[in-house]
Order: C-alpha cells, then structure tokens, then sequence
C-alpha cells in the first residue's frame, strides 16, 4: 500500500496541477451521531491530508442526520465518506453504480466489525433489556446500522413489537444525543456503537462511547451496558465512481496509510484506537443489504 504513496510524493506539484484540471474541488461527507463543529474538527487533519495531494480544495461538509450524507453521495454534491453498513446499503439499494468501495476500520485485534451496544444509567437499576421493558428507549438514526437497523431487528426477534415492549421508543437523532440523553435522564435506556475491545470506562477502544469520553461529555462510570449485538460488519469508506481514477486511487492510499503517517489523525477519524484502514469487499455487506431490504420492503 506504501508504493503509491512514495511515488506521489515524489511528484506532488505536477500532479496536483493535472488533478486541478480534472475536479475542481473534493467533498467529504461526515455521518450524523455528534455535534456538527465536533465532527469537522476531529476531520480537520484528514481533510488538509486529501488537499495536500489531490491539489485541489477538499471541504467537509457534516449535516445534521445520516440521510444527508446519503443524499449528497446519490446527487453528487459529496465524494467521499465513511458510512455505516446501513447507510452504505441505502446507497446501494437507491444506486449500485453510485459509490466504490475502499476500505474499512481494523480493529486492535485485527477483525472488522463493531457491537450495537445498549446502555442506561449506572444508578437506573436497568442491567438488563428485560429491565428496560415499559421504559423510554432511543434509538439513533434510522439510517444507522447499530443505532436502529441491527438492534431493531434483533430486539423485535426476542421481545416483539418495539412500541409495545418499551413504553415509548424515540429517535435521539444520532449516537452523541443517544449518549447523553441516556446520561442526563431524557431516555431510560439506548443503544450506540463500540468496537467492544479495550475497557467499558474508557468507553472501549474505539466509538461513539470512546468519542464522548474523550470529549468529556460522560463518565462512562455512570453507564452501564445492558446488552449487545451480535457483531456487525464495520461500515465502509466510500467514493462517488464517477470521479477520475487517479483522484480515487490518492484519496483511497492516503487513507489506507493514516496510521503510519499520522496517528493523532487517523485516531480523530477512526473515533478511537484502530489497527488500519483495510480493504473490504461487497461480501461483507450483502446480510445488511438484505436486512435493509426487507425493512424497506423491497
């Protein structure tokens, strides 16, 4: 994966020159789940990496829900983006020709997957699902993988009709909002994200968990895990296919190569600690694609 790089390296002026003149700019899309000045600071790093080597203007754009950056990818209006195996389906069930795509986050222990995890108040006395049932549930985003579309369906298996076994079922609007409310009060119980590895009270290694502790949003000492997923394909980086090749190839190596170039960075991008950025294939996704199939009832 190194060889590209070294040989863009070694010609970076004359290639951002012919890059210039096949896009004008680069836009990267970020998913909902934290404040939107949050999300473009943790990104700032990457996004001035992109610049540097395709040559152009690279600008994020961080919109308030998932269907944003779906959105953007379908219309063309955003080029690149790490999506949630969810998201990634509804852009692949709208359009199979729409994106490519590169590659996904490796965990510590080398596997690619993550955990919807669900969670409340350490002092609730809920440390079951079974505790939760009659109480206020939030999930996430209706686009997200492990905000709604995993639990929901494995919730809906074991216990029924949601709106019936929870008191009242509500849409936090990303996994931050989950977090917190939880946190605060607003919801009894919820789900969010984690790669499962690592310590509950650093937030795991890496996730929506491990990004609100590190942001000082929870002590993750005043949560609780009370159950969690089986595991779920870890969501992909993908690029609109219709953009030139050499511009998917540079943007795909810089980030192939962000934790030997730079692991501040690639940690702010990853949410957490990670192994790499490796390649996936289509395979990794067909069980999501199906799940989200049948919810849209396609």
């Amino acid at each position: 994966m190194k060889t590209l790089l070294s040989v863009l390296a070694a010609s970076t002026v004359m290639f951002g020159a012919a890059q210039a003149q096949e896009i004008r700019e680069f836009n990267i899309g970020i998913l909902g789940g934290e404040n939107a000045q949050d999300r473009l600071t943790n990104q700032e790093c990457f996004r001035a990496k992109i610049e540097e080597a395709l040559g152009v203007p690279v600008k994020l754009f961080a919109p308030a829900d998932y269907d944003g950056v779906i959105q953007g990818l379908l219309g063309g209006s955003i080029d690149y983006a790490w999506l949630g195996a969810s998201a990634y389906a509804k852009v692949y069930l709208t359009d199979p020709a729409a994106v490519e795509l590169k590659l996904t986050k490796q965990n510590l222990d080398e596997s690619t997957g993550y955990y919807s995890i669900g969670f409340a108040r350490a002092d609730s006395g809920i440390t079951s699902m079974d505790d939760a049932k009659g109480k206020i549930f939030a999930f996430a985003d209706p686009n997200s993988a492990s905000g709604y579309l995993i639990p929901g369906a494995e919730l809906r298996e074991a216990y029924g009709t949601l709106e019936d076994y929870f008191g009242e079922v509500k849409m936090s609007g990303g996994h931050e909002q989950t977090i917190v409310g939880v946190a605060n009060g607003d919801f009894d119980a919820g789900v969010s994200w984690a790669d499962g590895l690592g310590n509950w009270e650093d937030g795991y290694n890496s996730g929506a968990f491990r990004r609100a502790a590190d942001s000082g949003l929870v002590d993750m000492s005043d949560l609780v895990e009370i159950w969690r997923s089986k595991l779920i394909p870890e969501g992909p980086l993908v690029i609109r296919a219709a953009l030139p090749q050499q511009v998917k190839d540079t943007v795909t190596q810089v980030t192939a190569d962000l934790w030997e170039t730079d692991p501040a960075c690639a940690y702010n991008v990853a949410a957490g600690d990670a192994k790499d950025f490796v390649p996936v294939a289509q395979s990794a996704y067909e069980g999501v694609i199906a799940a989200r199939r049948l919810q849209e009832g396609m």
